[in-house]
């Protein structure tokens, strides 16, 4: 039965997307940017229930022809690092992208490349998965659309927990390129924490890694970090993605976090 409505709600997706993407609407000729890169909860594990399957107003999703379409779920659909399209589901960004258009700050143009499942040692800069390569030409993509990169979402870390000393210098080396790459110095970062239950099977849980994201800004310079505090479980304490509420209040976090830098 829950398959038969998974499958039901994914051909509905289909169906919302083929509209969206058949050309009827304009976008705008400059949007404000934002970059969403990580791994599964950035990916997106949620459910995806009728309330976000819709299209939304003002905010637009870099599709696989670099060009910008309405935005619908799942918004990783277009990353050209995704697992399998049927693991895509609701993420931060669509909670983000939607409270920021409601707050009057579009036109918005998303760039969402997201890996499940991603270490970040994946993710930097000359590593053999090239996920940095990938992203970085999705992002320059954009740029020649048109518009402004705002602001870079980071959320990743659970396949890194466990040493997040180590995890900081890499995160540290992975921003100082992207800025210099994209020759923006000062381009706003935000990363956020993992969950907050103990997943790991190991004494200190995730405490210590949240405990370092919490100092970002201490050692990335204009950057800013979101808690994940109180954000519903998935499936039960033994899996580390967020469920449909905690991914809609999760966007909403990051997209305080954002305007503060604007």
């Amino acid at each position: 039965m829950v398959r038969s409505i998974y499958l039901l709600s994914f051909l509905l997706l289909q169906s919302l997307f083929a509209f969206a993407g058949n050309g009827k609407e304009e976008v705008p000729s400059s949007l404000n940017l934002y970059v969403c890169i990580g791994q599964s909860n950035m990916a997106g594990r949620g459910t995806l229930t009728p309330e976000v399957m819709d299209t939304l107003q003002n905010v637009y999703l870099l599709n696989d022809k670099g060009n910008f379409e309405p935005a619908v779920n799942p918004m990783n659909r277009y990353s050209t690092i995704r697992k399998d399209m049927s693991m895509q589901r609701l993420g931060p960004a669509y909670g983000f992208a939607k409270d920021m258009a409601r707050q009057g700050k579009g036109p918005i143009g998303l760039v969402v490349n997201a890996r499940g499942g991603s270490s970040i040692n994946s993710w930097l800069k000359g590593s053999k998965d090239r996920y940095y390569e990938e992203t970085l030409s999705r992002i320059r993509m954009a740029l020649k659309q048109g518009g402004v990169l705002k602001a870079i979402l980071w959320h990743q870390g659970e396949a890194d927990c466990s040493n997040p000393e180590a995890y900081k210098q890499k995160l540290i080396s992975l921003m100082q390129n992207l800025r210099k790459d994209l020759d923006m110095p000062d381009l706003p970062i935000v990363v956020g924490q993992i969950s907050q239950w103990n997943w790991t099977k190991k004494k200190e849980g995730t405490v210590p890694f949240n405990k370092m994201i919490k100092k970002v800004a201490s050692f990335i310079p204009n950057s800013d970090w979101v808690s994940s505090k109180g954000l519903g479980m998935h499936k039960g304490e033994t899996d580390p993605h967020f469920n449909t509420e905690g991914q809609l209040l999760l966007g909403k976090r990051y997209a305080k976090k954002v305007l503060k830098f604007y």
